[in-house]
C-alpha cells in the first residue's frame, strides 16, 4: 500500500479467502509507552474494557488498508509503518463468529498527546508502560487478558527495534 513501510518479514494474511479478519495496532511513543483506549460500556464486545487500535478488515481490504482506516477513524492519526508481527489468534465472540486476528507493532504520525477517539465507541485512553500492563486486565476472566499479552508484545518487539538500530 502506497506511502505505508511494511518490514520486510511480515507475510500478510489473505483476507480474501472467506474468513472474519480482524486487525490491531500497537502504537508505542517514544517513552517506550503503548496506547490503550477504553471499549464504551455499549459495545457488543469486550464492553467497557481496555483494547488497541484496530477492528474489523472489511470486504476487499488488506490488512494494511484496515489497520490506515481503523488507525486515522479511533485515533486521528496516520499509520506510517507497520513494523513487527506481534500475535494471532483465533477468538469467538457470542455471535459464534470466529475471528482470525493478527495484531502488528506499527509507527503513526501525529500528535500523539492528543488522539481523537472515535465517538461512542471509545471512552478514555492511556499510555502504558510495561511497569502498567496489569491496568489493562481490567475486571475480566484472567484467560481473556491477551490485549495485555499483545500489548506487552508490541512493548518488547518496540524495545528490541530500538536497540537494534
Amino acid at each position: 500500500m502506497s506511502g505505508i513501510e511494511i518490514a520486510e518479514d511480515i507475510v500478510l494474511p489473505d483476507t480474501g479467502d472467506g474468513r472474519c479478519w480482524v486487525a490491531g495496532a500497537v502504537v508505542v511513543d517514544d517513552r517506550g509507552r503503548a496506547f490503550a483506549q477504553r471499549r464504551s460500556p455499549d459495545r457488543k464486545v469486550f464492553p467497557n474494557c481496555w483494547d488497541v487500535v484496530g477492528g474489523h478488515v472489511e470486504e476487499g481490504e488488506t490488512v494494511p488498508e484496515a489497520l490506515a482506516r481503523e488507525v486515522a477513524e479511533e485515533t486521528g492519526w496516520r499509520l506510517r509503518a507497520i513494523e513487527a508481527e506481534l500475535f494471532r489468534l483465533v477468538w469467538t465472540p457470542g455471535d459464534g463468529v470466529p475471528r482470525h486476528e493478527v495484531d502488528y507493532l506499527v509507527r503513526v504520525e501525529g500528535d500523539l498527546s492528543a488522539p481523537r477517539l472515535e465517538a461512542g465507541k471509545h471512552t478514555e485512553f492511556a499510555w502504558v508502560g510495561e511497569d502498567r500492563l496489569d491496568l489493562l486486565h481490567d475486571h475480566r476472566d484472567p484467560g481473556d487478558y491477551f490485549i495485555a499479552d499483545i500489548v506487552r508484545l508490541g512493548l518488547q518487539a518496540a524495545r528490541n527495534r530500538r536497540r537494534a538500530r
